[in-house]
């Protein structure tokens, strides 16, 4: 009798919005045994549950959703570190290869950690009020940084639905706010050359060579996610553009990975350009501009006088449909620092807080910088999304 195949694992998990982007999270000890160490058998996992790798592009076996927003694992577990409530530990997981990114956070998904957090037990119930809010110590464990999360708190359960708006959510929920202390990378990317502080060049503005393109103003930072910024203008566009203007032109997509791998190179987050492949989340990509109206990818008209400047930002080789949480965080920091393109392009000077326009809208995100010894470093970061529990059960994945 030939053997049968057998059957298919199931594993406790939750299907999650966290901002603009959504992801399956995993409590660390709901893992296979074999899953709850760093390594391939983890990784391979990860894969079969999202869907990948998937030449077809569409994630029609596994949970993800074929973009670089929807293609996301989460796994949370008790905190290793004191005064924190847990650990987060983030995989961006890639369509259409064999890869999982571990190299940088999710700001979006940070959102869904505190109420994950909350309602699996991770906190002890006199912790937890009747009505109010709770705020979640979390350990970002890829990158060592702390994020707080005020959680709000109904009945004693996490309260989801509310009238917060996010651009590029369809719907309103209720209103979680992010504090990301401390988020440079002062001590160097992990697993990286230590830096120079948050600017790992030492300088606001560096000229970026790129072979094949040419030389390209740049402001490279390492805070929320390492960032690439350059003018708009420069690569021939007004920073208005829609996902269809970058993602239906090859040469445009090339040009900007270029850029990414000699940002990469430049910040000292690889050493050769091949390793480029193998760190496809950081760094991040973004071109500036000044302020100026456009209407939004779901029809929405952004008045130039409401924003502060124009953003577009790459994710995974794609143009971003809204706005990467992490990224934000680089906008914020680099925008009230004087004299980098983001801040130049938000019209110069000293500032707490920057809105500004995406491709599905705007948002404000707030940053508190000081000079330490010369040099500039970010002591928080602020912004407001929304989280949602989409499904909770189990995933099923082959044995194999």
């Amino acid at each position: 009798m030939p053997q049968l195949p057998a059957p298919q694992r199931r594993i406790p998990a939750t299907y999650m919005r966290g901002g603009t982007s959504k992801g399956v999270f995993f409590r660390l000890q709901d893992l296979p045994p074999e899953a709850q160490t760093p390594g391939p058998a983890r990784d391979a996992l990860l894969l079969r549950v999202i869907g990948s790798p998937d030449p077809y592009g569409k994630h029609t076996d596994g949970m993800g959703g074929a973009t670089s927003s929807t293609s996301k694992c989460v796994i949370i577990a008790p905190a290793s570190k004191p005064d924190h409530d847990v650990d987060y530990l983030y995989g961006q997981v890639s369509i259409d290869s064999a890869f999982v990114d571990w190299s940088g956070n999710c700001g979006n998904l940070s959102t869904a950690v505190g109420p994950f957090a909350i309602a699996n037990g991770f906190l002890p119930a006199e912790r937890i009020p009747e009505n109010g809010t709770v705020t979640v110590r979390i350990w970002q464990a890829n990158i060592g940084k702390t994020i707080l999360a005020h959680v709000p708190i109904t009945d004693g359960q996490v309260q989801e639905t509310g009238d917060f708006e996010v651009d590029g959510v369809t719907f309103p929920a209720a209103e979680v706010v992010l504090e990301f202390l401390d988020p440079s990378d002062d001590d160097g990317d992990v697993g990286s050359p230590a830096s120079k502080g948050m600017f790992p060049t030492g300088n606001l503005v560096d000229d970026l060579d790129v072979p094949g393109i040419g030389t390209l103003k740049a402001t490279m930072i390492t805070a929320g996610i390492p960032t690439v910024f350059v003018n708009a203008g420069a690569l021939g566009y007004d920073g208005t553009e829609l996902q269809p203007a970058i993602n239906d032109d090859k040469a445009a997509l090339a040009k900007l990975e270029a850029i990414r791998v000699a940002g990469a190179l430049r910040m000292g987050l690889i050493k050769t350009p091949e390793e480029a492949t193998t760190r496809q989340h950081t760094p991040k990509v973004a071109f500036v501009a000044p302020p100026k109206a456009y209407v939004s990818s779901a029809g929405k008209r952004i008045a130039a006088d409401a924003i502060d400047l124009n953003v577009r930002a790459m994710s995974m080789g794609k143009l971003h449909h809204a706005m990467m949480g992490t990224a934000s965080v680089a906008i914020a920091t680099a925008a009230a620092v004087p004299g980098t393109l983001v801040n130049l392009a938000a019209g110069g000077g000293m500032r707490d807080a920057v809105r500004f326009g995406h491709p599905s809208g705007t948002l404000r995100v707030g940053a508190s910088v000081e000079q330490r010894d010369g040099q500039w470093a970010v002591t928080r970061a602020v912004m407001s999304r929304s989280a949602r529990v989409l499904m909770e059960g189990w995933v099923r994945v082959p044995q194999d």
